[in-house]
């Protein structure tokens, strides 16, 4: 339901309708991200993934096909997940 500052409401003839319910809450207005891996499963916070394919790594050891990374966590992006303070594209990893 809009709140009646978002919408176009015609203020001269708005009234209030006391059966309307006007409660919002944090949870309302924070959206669900669904993150999925490369092959469109489903991921949750813990998961392990692997990587699919070779990356090379400016600042690091290169990731390896197969090289699995525990515990991941959820960033604000949907494409983006994190392990080992590294931030990894979901597109190139699969859960194990």
């Amino acid at each position: 339901m809009a709140k009646p500052w978002e919408d176009n409401t015609d203020w001269d003839n708005w009234e209030y309708d006391p059966n309307d319910d006007w409660t919002w809450s944090v949870q309302d207005e924070e959206e669900t991200i669904i993150v999925k891996d490369a092959n469109g499963n489903t991921l949750q916070e813990g998961d392990t993934v692997a990587a699919i394919k070779d990356l090379k790594v400016k600042w690091a050891k290169d990731i390896k096909r197969w090289d699995k990374f525990p515990n991941i966590r959820f960033t604000d992006d949907e494409w983006l997940i994190e392990s080992w303070k590294m931030v990894l594209k979901t597109e190139f990893f699969k859960k194990v």
